[in-house]
């Protein structure tokens, strides 16, 4: 009798080993990858900041012996920034792990040490000297004068944290940190170090003004005096003796727009996908009209309607017999625009929800003999509670945050971010304040994160398990469907009334006044013209609107990338202080866009990060402040995912990057597109936080616009504002084409 091979007869023997030589191959290529990232930076990169810019290519005239331009390596050959030896050192030490196998002893302690500590010195050499030398009394008493500056940290600087960065966090991954996981343990270095960076760390600089007194010491008191002030928690409305505080108004101005938005944004979806609606397709442009306009142009299109003298407000006192009034001017108008401007937000959510909901599910309810109101309300309903409590949640931060509509509505009714604006810039430029104010509206945000994680809880709403569906989507019920058109065609109409009235101030003289048609707000704005040397534009608005589209066009995908992304790390992995990871991504929504902009101002105006007055600072603003968009609608879109496909395509030997881009990102279209088109149009549109960060050379479209409002020129902002929207809608389009939409059902087979 012959005996088999001792493989062959024990087929599974060897597959561990294979496995962890796998892993080990993927560690060490990832540390070669990452070593070889940080020699670039540090050898042939450019250390320091340009003044013109990297992409001006200027520099390369002095490269690389100049040292305003030179690498970190001739710095030193040089005998220049000798602090800057010991990174070398630090970025050279994995070295000695190459090759070795990971369960080494030393393996991922040799990583995690070199890292740590080269990212750790290149941080502490950066703060500790700034634009006149030793940045702290300490180091100017021990070392002596310096006698040098430093500029911003530049492209080699950028490319060398990242490599140290990584090599820390592939030592973690080869101790068996979330199994392993080179790439989720990677992901979750990145976006802390991320957020940290562009979030926290300008916060906590900026909130930090809240303890400090007129002298800029610290002091307790002085902050509980600030943040119980009556102004902010007084309850005088009770009474009617006054207004209330800031914080109860802003309160439950976000609780109604949060509710609103939510069911307007579920009945449009609900009529473009379950009513079978011919055109209802037509609903989605409808519905995304608001999200590409600046709020202060639909506050004033409001005032135009509703306001003393505005159309609405004359015809109804000329039939009834009336006297006008300012009702506008308040709560109501806020409620109003912040309606028309977040609805689309929700919808955007939403739509991917409801169309992920299973039809089959719902073809089973209704095989076991319940009618139509009974499967909506038992089994569709229910399994669109996650987009429902992200959708109400973004509504409610977006209302809290928001600064145009209350800037132009506002009259007597203030919110907590107008007074935070006017407490930076105003009079009184009390930064304390403005502080204390945002700590205030923090409060608010993290009760109502808490609030909707007790309302979801551990349920699964998972739907879709990778198979097809041949099922046919559910039709609303009668006493559903009904309300629906109702509420869509009053909407609707209202839409369409305000961007007209937008469109055809864009046309006249003068905006209520004169309403002679005329195109010389176009003119003035798109001039152009054709000469010798090709198309010469004359117009005021070209540089801001070539700006704007070129730092929107950079900023989408990035946002969409980091917030998808985190959004996996969020649903499909579990490791301590996930609750934590979580709000802080969400903290830069919660704040409103003022405070970002001088958060921004403070923190990278100085080395070790000088970004203001750049085209960086405007890209980063922008990811950041839109990033929690992305990650909402992607923890909604993939909370209907179930994990057996990722554990199906993991047991077939991909790795989790090939998982997540392979198989999970094509099941979530919605949910990119999604990201893609809010952080594109709020990139176009932004405002707060753009007035503080646009200089002569970056001017931006929102930026351009309130000046001609300061100087009474509403046809060329309008002009402008008509532009954008044609400009959007078109880029929105786009998107749709290329990120295609997801479809679930089994394919008839083609006849031969």
């Amino acid at each position: 009798m012959t005996t088999a091979p001792h493989s062959s007869a024990y087929p599974g023997s060897n597959l561990h080993s294979v496995g962890r030589n796998t892993s080990a191959k993927r560690i060490n290529r990832t540390i070669i990858l990452w070593l070889t990232v940080g020699l670039l930076g540090f050898c042939l990169f450019p250390w320091y900041m340009l003044e013109d810019g990297f992409w001006s290519f200027e520099w390369l005239d002095g490269y690389p012996y100049d040292t305003d331009y030179a690498p970190a390596l001739f710095l030193l050959l040089q005998q220049e920034k000798l602090w800057l030896a010991p990174i070398l050192l630090f970025l050279l030490l994995p070295v000695l792990v190459l090759g070795k196998d990971k369960n080494h002893p030393w393996f991922g302690k040799i990583l995690i040490l070199a890292g740590g500590l080269g990212l750790g010195w290149l941080l502490l050499q950066g703060f500790s000297i700034g634009i006149r030398g030793w940045s702290f009394d300490a180091a100017q008493s021990l070392f002596g004068d310096l006698g040098d500056r430093q500029f911003g940290l530049g492209y080699g600087a950028m490319m060398t944290a990242a490599a140290l960065l990584f090599t820390v966090t592939t030592g973690f991954a080869s101790r068996g940190m979330i199994n392993g996981d080179v790439f989720v343990v990677g992901v979750i270095g990145f976006i802390l170090a991320l957020v940290g960076m562009f979030i926290l760390f300008p916060v906590l600089n900026m909130l930090s003004s809240a303890l400090q007194d007129n002298d800029g010491g610290y002091s307790v008191s002085v902050f509980l005096s600030k943040f119980f002030d009556d102004k902010i928690w007084g309850l005088h409305c009770l009474s009617g003796a006054r207004s209330c505080g800031v914080a109860w108004n802003s309160l439950a101005l976000a609780i109604i727009v949060g509710a609103a938005t939510t069911l307007l944004g579920l009945v449009f979806a609900l009529i473009a996908t379950r009513s079978g609606l011919r055109r209802a397709h037509l609903l989605r442009p409808l519905t995304v009209l608001p999200i590409i306009t600046p709020p202060f142009v639909i506050g004033l299109a409001i005032i135009l309607l509703f306001g003393l003298s505005g159309t609405v407000t004359g015809f109804v006192a000329d039939l009834f017999g009336l006297q006008p009034t300012r009702w506008v001017y308040g709560m109501p108008g806020i409620l109003i625009a912040q309606m028309l401007s977040f609805t689309p937000i929700a919808f955007l959510v939403l739509i991917g929800v409801v169309e992920g909901v299973s039809p089959s599910m719902e073809e089973a309810a209704q095989t076991l003999r319940a009618d139509r109101w009974q499967t909506f309300k038992t089994v569709s309903l229910p399994l669109m509670r996650p987009g429902l409590a992200n959708a109400f949640l973004l509504g409610f931060i977006e209302s809290m945050a928001d600064f145009g509509n209350p800037l132009v509505l506002g009259g007597n009714f203030d919110v907590l971010s107008t007074e935070i604006f006017f407490a930076i810039v105003g009079a009184q430029n009390d930064q304390g304040k403005a502080a204390v104010l945002a700590i205030v509206l923090l409060i608010f945000t993290l009760s109502a994160f808490y609030a909707q994680r007790r309302w979801l809880g551990k349920k699964s709403y998972i739907t879709r398990t990778g198979k097809g569906d041949g099922g046919v989507s559910a039709e609303l019920p009668r006493r559903i469907l009904w309300p629906c058109y109702t509420l869509v065609a009053i909407w609707g109409t209202f839409t369409l009334v305000v961007y007209g009235m937008i469109v055809y101030g864009g046309f006249v003289e003068v905006w209520g006044l004169n309403h002679t048609l005329t195109f010389k707000h176009y003119i003035t704005a798109f001039g152009l013209s054709f000469g010798e040397n090709g198309i010469l534009w004359r117009g005021s608005a070209w540089d801001s609107f070539w700006t704007t589209l070129k730092i929107a066009a950079t900023a989408a995908p990035l946002t969409a990338a980091v917030g998808l992304v985190t959004a996996y790390v969020l649903v499909r992995q579990n490791f301590s202080g996930k609750n934590a990871f979580e709000f802080g991504t969400m903290l830069s929504f919660a704040i409103p866009g003022t405070v970002i902009g001088v958060a921004y101002i403070l923190a990278f105006n100085v080395p070790p990060f000088e970004l203001t007055g750049t085209g960086v600072i405007l890209v980063l603003s922008f990811i950041f402040r839109n990033m929690p968009v992305g990650i909402r609608a992607g923890i909604a879109s993939m909370s209907q995912l179930d994990k057996s496909l990722d554990e199906a395509s993991l047991t077939l030997g991909a790795n989790t990057w090939r998982t997540f881009r392979q198989v999970i990102l094509p099941l979530m279209r919605p949910a990119v597109l999604a990201a893609l088109v809010f952080s594109f149009v709020r990139a176009m549109t932004a405002i707060s936080a753009v007035i503080f960060l646009v200089s002569a050379e970056y001017n931006m479209a929102t930026s351009y616009i309130i000046g001609r409002v300061e100087n009474n020129d509403y046809g060329i902002a309008i002009a402008y504002c008509t532009t954008l929207i044609v400009v959007m809608l078109t880029a929105v389009a786009l998107m749709q084409i290329l990120v295609g939409k997801v479809d679930l059902k089994r394919q008839e087979p083609q006849p031969a």
